[in-house]
């Protein structure tokens, strides 16, 4: 476990994952405590339809990598031991080595930056292609976001996609009212496991009983997020920063994915500053 601190913000990393298992702003959490709180999506973050893509006239297969999914789900980082190469009070960076096997045709390195600034939490990942050939690669991160009845969001997007069997995104089209947070909103009372595009890229929570807010912003690569919230979950949402859509592998211009040949490194961040809510 790594622990980042200051007399704003409180952080502990689990080198198993790369995940943040805790993270409060003067006490009170603002991600999700353990056993996940958030992790990192790479090679690339969702799941891929049939666990197989074609590219480059070659079929790639894929092989689940958890029990409960019968998709390969969210790549490898947020399972694997990750090693500190740099580390102080304030900031660490995490680096994730991963071979290509009979379970994922991907050979890669991972980086990861978590620093603390005041109130401002940044995230930095990177991945670089180490493997032969070329492949369509992305990155994301999955952070779980404490919920509340009163806990709003604002994010705003263009497009929303439809969700099919094999929690797979189904039909693009204009985003719906209840799911709609161009301004702010709060998460219906329903299963929800989304993907929104079009997103430029800022984004707010208020928890009003906790009289805490978080301003989101991304780097331009990550113009896409999923929102996901169960219905017999009522206690956290997440929404997840994606440089691409679930499925892409399959989608027109794969869905954002970025082709990286041999030794091409793609690379971007996320801010979260946490405050006081004003009155």
């Amino acid at each position: 476990m790594v622990r980042l601190g200051n007399s704003e913000l409180n952080i502990q990393i689990n080198l198993q994952g790369g995940c943040l298992m805790v993270a409060t702003f003067r006490g009170k959490p603002f991600l999700k405590p353990a056993p996940v709180g958030c992790f990192p999506l790479v090679p690339f973050g969702n799941r891929v339809a049939g666990n197989q893509f074609r590219f480059r006239n070659q079929t790639h297969v894929l092989r689940p990598n958890t029990k409960d999914d019968q998709l390969y789900l969210h790549g490898d980082g947020w399972l694997a031991p990750w090693r500190v190469v740099d580390e102080s009070q304030t900031h660490v960076r995490l680096v994730y080595e991963h071979q290509a096997s009979h379970q994922s045709p991907y050979s890669y390195r991972a980086d990861q930056t978590v620093a603390i600034n005041g109130t401002t939490l940044k995230l930095d990942l990177s991945v670089e292609n180490r493997g032969d050939v070329a492949l369509p690669f992305g990155l994301g991160f999955h952070p779980f976001f404490p919920r509340t009845p009163q806990t709003r969001l604002r994010a705003p997007a263009k497009l929303f996609w439809s969700e099919k069997t094999g929690h797979l995104p189904d039909t693009a089209g204009p985003v719906p009212d209840d799911l709609n947070f161009a301004a702010f909103n709060h998460l219906p009372d329903r299963w929800v496991n989304n993907a929104f595009a079009g997103w430029d890229g800022t984004a707010q929570i208020d928890w009003p009983e906790a009289r805490m807010t978080a301003a989101i912003s991304s780097d331009p690569l990550f113009s896409q997020y999923m929102i996901h919230a169960p219905e017999d979950r009522i206690d956290f949402f997440c929404f997840e920063p994606m440089s691409h859509l679930p499925n892409g592998h399959h989608l027109p211009d794969l869905g954002d994915l970025t082709i990286l040949e041999p030794d091409d490194k793609l690379s971007g961040g996320i801010t979260l500053r946490i405050d006081e809510m004003k009155d």
